[in-house]
This record gives structure tokens, C-alpha cells and sequence, in this order.
């Protein structure tokens, strides 16, 4: 599978309207359905996540943050990939997860042309991501020393 053309990577990691304008850029640039199926998941996943952040790091790939990345969205040529990268610890009971199934902590949806991704399914996916990567959060704060106000990375 070849990856799609990147006319508009810059080599750094870039966050908030710069890089939502980015990938404004690479569904314009798809042209085609790759691009139809990305802002179709870029609208479910602020649907589900309203304060989500868009970025664009690795030299051209859309990432949506809430609390750490929920996921990303590769076009490639037959496929556009949805990685989630705690994909193996969120419950997928409308099993979207078809790609990247044998790791221990990434999972995948690849969507191919004439695919449906069912959106309330997605969004309830989206929703779990958020919950998860607040949970860790969390978890980082309680296991900071008494008076500790730097961040939890």
C-alpha cells in the first residue's frame, strides 16, 4: 500500500488551527473518497470529544489529543488507517478494530473505499479513548509528591 502524496508536511510536530488547517489542506489534496472518509471521522471524533486537539506530527500525519492521543489518520493509497494507541485496552463491542490486531497495545480500523464506518459505534470508541487517557491522568497526579505542580510527563 503506498502512502498518499505530502505536499503539505512540515518536518516539526505542529498543534491547534496550524495544523487544523494542515489537514483542512490533506483532505482537500486527497480529492478523492480517502478525503471524504477523513473528514468524515475528523467530524465524529468532535462530535465525541469537543475539546479534542488536532495536531500534525511525523512529517504529515493528522493526531487527535484529549489528555494524550486518542489517534491518527494515515491515508495511504487503498485504505485510510485509524490508529489507536491504546486501541488494546478500549472495548470495541461493534468490532471496528480490523487492522493491528496481534500487538499488545495498538489497534487499528483501515476503511477502504465503499466502507461505512458506523458512526455511532465510532464515536462510542472516540468516547472510550477520552476515558481511558483520563484515567492514566489521573492515575499520574495521585502518584505525584506532595506539592508537586510540574506536569505529569
Amino acid at each position: 500500500m503506498g502512502r498518499a502524496p505530502n505536499t503539505t508536511a512540515p518536518d516539526a510536530a505542529t498543534t491547534g488551527p496550524a495544523a487544523s488547517a494542515l489537514i483542512d489542506q490533506r483532505i482537500a489534496d486527497l480529492g478523492d473518497w480517502r478525503g471524504q472518509v477523513l473528514a468524515q471521522v475528523r467530524q465524529l471524533i468532535h462530535e465525541a470529544a469537543p475539546g479534542v486537539v488536532e495536531e500534525w506530527k511525523w512529517r504529515g500525519t493528522p493526531v487527535w489529543s484529549l489528555g494524550g492521543i486518542l489517534c491518527t489518520g494515515e491515508s495511504y493509497k487503498a485504505a485510510v488507517k485509524l490508529t489507536f494507541l491504546k486501541g488494546a485496552a478500549l472495548p470495541d463491542p461493534a468490532r471496528l478494530f480490523n487492522a493491528s490486531l496481534d500487538g499488545n497495545t495498538r489497534r487499528a480500523i483501515d476503511i477502504h473505499e465503499g466502507d461505512t464506518l458506523p458512526a455511532d459505534a465510532f464515536r462510542a470508541l472516540i468516547r472510550a479513548a477520552v476515558d481511558l487517557n483520563a484515567l492514566g491522568s489521573s492515575k499520574a497526579r495521585k502518584g505525584r509528591a506532595p506539592g508537586h505542580t510540574g506536569s505529569a510527563a
